[in-house]
């Protein structure tokens, strides 16, 4: 009987949701590291006398040990299981946000923030493919995106941080640091009981300790559930384990290769758009509307405004993707993203530009929600985490170039010349998503993975 079918007709019941809040508590420290540095620059600023170039690079710290810590984590996922590098990336994460608190200088604290960031961006990319290996087709893009939505409260508690704890305590931007990493503690005790994926074990030859966790899992849903299980499907038999070893060559060399270039093009192009524009609007947003004699975006309701607005953008694309697929889904929210960026272009009342940037925000996170559904689904089981890694790395080129190339343009173009550059890379990115993007809702990993691509893609 396979294992896999037995894995893939549980209910969702209280043991998924369980991994769901176990995963996405990891994704709202994530969103919080990235999100608080913004709120540390004038501190550090006033702490070491530092000039503009030297806060530029903190600011870009984090998304360049974003890069190679999804780089490294996928990797890793595929050779030595997802659990461990779940576990080794919160605790590497915890353990430089702390060293950051107590940097002494300038130098030390931006290598801390490389490794923190490192270890958030290694987090990041490992946390969906996992899960996504545990959760019936059905569900899977609703249970995934809903599980990057927890980006969104991580983002809001950065704000508040911010706000209660940076600014008026004194030694604020240190205590703000400690309280990021803390909880973490916590939540790696609590991740020692997580199983290791069984799609993940059964690739790599270990069908005893896939059983273990098929068996365990399914006697949680029961309890859970009260009710016996559904039926089997007979005709569904495991494959043989496909064991392969992954190295950043051999992985880009399958990748690239064959039907699997067509996926592996258009997830890395939507990674880049999203991530591009993302950073770029959120970046200089703030900066250009100063510039234009508009200062509300220098203001705390604004950022909290457009952290709040994050969290429906997230959870509503989760429910979407179910609906209407995850890649119309992603062309939908692109869509949406490009239109309030004209519609705010045009603004120049404050209630207003805090309402279309509130509807930037919504559209550009849900678009976050339909990606991290999307990715996993679209790799085999041996290569997922390599994969998947390695889209989330290519995406933060897009968010390390985004602050010089929109503020080259700013000076070229000006203000409406940045709104329409971006406004195209987002048109781009909904052309080529409809075009050349997977259909993945409602169909097994295994219908979509199971011969490299070429059956799927026709589909």
């Amino acid at each position: 009987m396979s294992l896999l079918a037995r894995l893939d007709r549980l209910p969702l019941s209280r043991p998924h949701y369980l991994l769901l809040l176990l995963g996405g508590l990891g994704y709202t420290f994530d969103g919080m590291d990235s999100a608080v540095v913004a709120f540390l620059l004038p501190s550090v600023q006033d702490e070491w006398g530092l000039t503009n170039a030297q806060l530029g690079l903190i600011g870009s710290a984090t998304p360049f040990g974003f890069l190679f810590g999804a780089t490294c984590a996928g990797l890793l996922g595929d050779r030595i299981g997802r659990k461990k590098v779940m576990m080794w990336a919160l605790a590497v994460y915890a353990l430089f946000s702390v060293v950051g608190a107590l940097s002494p200088n300038y130098e030390i604290f931006l290598g801390a923030r490389v490794l923190a960031g490192f270890g958030a961006g290694a987090e990041s990319a490992i946390i969906a493919p996992f899960l996504s290996e545990f959760v019936p087709a059905a569900r899977r893009g609703w249970f995934v995106g809903a599980l990057a939505g927890f980006f969104s409260f991580g983002f809001v508690a950065a704000a508040l941080l911010g706000r209660f704890v940076v600014q008026p305590v004194p030694e604020g931007w240190r205590w703000a640091q400690v309280i990021t990493a803390a909880p973490i503690v916590l939540l790696l005790w609590w991740r020692r009981s997580l199983p290791e994926s069984p799609r993940y074990l059964l690739a790599n030859g270990r069908t005893a300790e896939a059983e273990e966790v098929v068996v365990d899992l399914e006697a949680k849903v029961r309890a859970a559930t009260r009710a016996e299980l559904p039926p089997v499907p007979e005709a569904v038999v495991d494959k043989p384990a496909e064991t392969r070893k992954v190295g950043l060559l051999s992985a880009l060399k399958y990748l690239w290769s064959g039907s699997m270039a067509r996926r592996t093009a258009i997830t890395w192009l939507i990674w880049f758009v999203i991530t591009f524009s993302y950073y770029g609007f959120f970046t200089w947003i703030p900066t250009l509307l100063v510039q234009q004699g508009i200062t509300v975006t220098k203001s705390f309701e604004f950022s909290i405004i457009i952290y709040l607005a994050q969290v429906p953008g997230y959870f509503s694309a989760a429910w979407l993707g179910e609906y209407l697929d995850r890649k119309n889904t992603i062309a939908l929210y692109l869509a949406g993203a490009a239109a309030s960026a004209f519609w705010m272009s045009q603004m120049t009342d404050p209630v207003l530009i805090t309402t279309s940037a509130a509807v930037l925000s919504f559209f550009l996170n849900g678009t976050y929600a339909a990606v991290y559904s999307y990715t996993p689904e679209v790799f085999p089981t041996w290569i997922r985490a390599s994969g998947s890694g390695l889209s989330s790395a290519f995406g933060r080129v897009g968010s390390i170039i985004a602050p010089s190339v929109i503020g080259l343009s700013a000076a070229s173009l000006g203000f409406a010349g940045v709104f329409g550059l971006t406004t195209a890379v987002l048109a781009v990115g909904v052309v080529c998503t409809l075009l050349f993007g997977l259909s993945t809702a409602g169909r097994s990993l295994e219908e979509l993975t199971e011969t490299g691509g070429t059956k799927a893609e026709a589909r």
